[in-house]
């Protein structure tokens, strides 16, 4: 683990180009803004907005074209190839909308994995999975694979992969995407646990208002800019919710709009 910083992400002024010479696109345009330990941020835009790449690159799938990406104290937007792929196996943990959990490995395998990777002895393996997944409640569906689990299982096992590290940034690309309604209220709210109870700190990509609401700050994205910010304060969720879609209305659409 990273040593405990107040900031756990900090972007500055990043900028990304794609293409080449007369056909240039400028994906995203002087980005700034930071994460601090144990929040639950959320980034919302339309389609095209940036916020995808945005998150490619912090997640050191994809490089910055200029400024910087500090995770803890290190810049990742200097480090070597060997270098990011140790970072990102040691330092982020991800969480994706398609679950990518291994069909041959139960759920209990699969959470476990990166764990054994980095040859963690299998005492401290089981305390490790046993304890998240009892976070998460998914402790019955340890023994199963991921045909034998619902939808809402699979992805509270992946969100358990991410977080089983003990890793300084959660990652998570639209993870209620392929959820229906009662499981994605289900992953939101142990989302939340795993911010409270473990201190975890998540940046995630969502086009839904009501997924959004989740969290403790939205940061709003458009044409590659910062386009706002919205903290969600002392309101409830459900006001929280309102000031959402508040929001939503100035990036010029409607709700449907922003995926």
């Amino acid at each position: 683990m990273l040593p405990i910083a107040r900031n756990i992400l900090r972007t500055e002024n990043v900028e990304k180009y794609y293409g080449g010479r007369g056909s240039l696109t400028k994906a995203l345009d002087g980005i700034s803004f930071e994460v601090n330990a144990g929040e639950f941020v959320g980034i919302m835009g339309a389609s095209g907005s940036g916020k995808t790449t945005l998150l490619n690159c912090i997640s050191t799938i994809d490089t910055v074209t200029a400024g910087q990406i500090l995770i803890g104290d290190r810049d990742i937007t200097s480090m070597s190839r060997n270098s990011l792929a140790k970072f990102r196996r040691n330092e982020l943990g991800f969480i994706f909308q398609d679950f990518n959990l291994l069909d041959t490995l139960t759920a209990y395998e699969n959470i476990a994995l990166a764990l054994t990777i980095m040859k963690r002895p299998p005492r401290e393996i089981n305390v490790r999975v046993r304890e998240v997944a009892e976070v998460l409640g998914i402790t019955e569906v340890l023994m199963k694979y991921p045909y034998q689990m619902s939808g809402g299982q699979r992805q509270r096992v992946a969100s358990a992969r991410a977080i089983v590290t003990n890793p300084s940034l959660v990652l998570a690309d639209e993870p209620t995407g392929a959820l229906d309604s009662r499981s994605a209220r289900a992953l939101l709210e142990s989302l939340r646990t795993l911010v409270r109870e473990r201190n975890a700190t998540i940046l995630m990509v969502t086009h839904d208002a009501f997924s959004a609401s989740y969290c403790d700050r939205i940061l709003f994205i458009r044409d590659g800019r910062l386009f706002n910010q919205l903290a969600r304060g002392p309101e409830t969720r459900k006001q929280f919710f309102d000031l959402i879609i508040d929001v939503i209305s100035l990036l010029g659409g409607d709700i449907h709009d922003i995926c």
